[in-house]
């Protein structure tokens, strides 16, 4: 058991749902790293999601591809996420991680390396939206024997046999993707999003959390209505880019209200 079923196990024990927080590595600086994640979690988050800077995303809305763009620029790496993560490891922070990347990076890294190294560093589990489960076969077989979870999107579009599937090659959690498009702030979320996180859930044990769109408390006590978790991603860029002075500070007060919607 990694850190992210654990984290889930003792979520489901204390029946509480998860907070999970998506950061860009390297924005607004590669220095503010540890001190940002630190802020999360002494704030009660419950799982980090760290984006790797991608030049060509599918699935990022503005705000996440203006904060890859920066990344890249300032040098931000595969190689420099992962020694980021184990230098956070070695000074203690045991908060479950999970990165957010592309195959393309991925995969010129070289697969069963990646896996290894990240495995080694201190990351618990992948997402990678551009991989469909048909053709995840190479990643899973990299993944799993150095116990890394591997995490796949379903969407509202997805039919039933795809949920199935994806339910089969999914560990750790299923992020559902709350609307079509790309992430970013929404004013709303869809009404159906209860009823569809229910469906998935008579298909699978896995834990279900919802992502994409969400920016508010309500918007989060809304999704963990049926869900077991939801995401912030997007809104917490902007409260970073918007921060004047002090972004940690900034964050902190951003998610902690967040964390009451969540938690209760």
């Amino acid at each position: 058991m990694n850190r992210i079923d654990a984290a889930f196990a003792l979520l489901r024990r204390r029946k509480g749902k998860a907070l999970i927080a998506y950061l860009t590595v390297g924005f607004p600086s590669v220095r503010l790293l540890p001190d940002l994640v630190k802020a999360l979690v002494e704030e009660g988050v419950d799982l980090i999601e760290l984006g790797v800077p991608f030049s060509d995303p599918l699935a990022d809305g503005p705000m996440i591809q203006a904060a890859s763009s920066l990344a890249l620029r300032k040098g931000v790496t595969p190689r420099l996420v992962l020694k980021l993560v184990a230098q956070m490891r070695q000074a203690g922070q045991e908060v479950p991680i999970a990165l957010m990347t592309y195959y393309n990076p991925v995969f010129r890294y070289g697969l069963r390396n990646f896996c290894r190294d990240a495995a080694a560093s201190g990351v618990d589990g992948l997402i990678v939206p551009d991989l469909p489960p048909e053709e995840a076969g190479d990643l899973l077989h990299a993944a799993r024997p150095v116990g890394l979870d591997t995490i796949f999107l379903a969407a509202p579009t997805s039919p039933p046999e795809r949920i199935r599937r994806i339910a089969k090659v999914s560990n750790g959690f299923i992020y559902y993707v709350s609307l079509t498009g790309v992430t970013g702030s929404r004013a709303a979320l869809p009404p159906e999003i209860s009823a569809q996180v229910k469906g998935i859930k008579r298909m699978t044990k896995r834990p279900v959390c919802v992502g994409f769109g969400i920016s508010r408390p309500a918007q989060v006590t809304e999704a963990v209505r049926a869900a077991d978790g939801a995401i912030i991603g997007s809104a917490l860029l902007e409260t970073i880019a918007r921060a004047k002075g002090n972004p940690v500070k900034a964050v902190a007060d951003f998610i902690r209200p967040m964390r009451r919607a969540c938690h209760g």
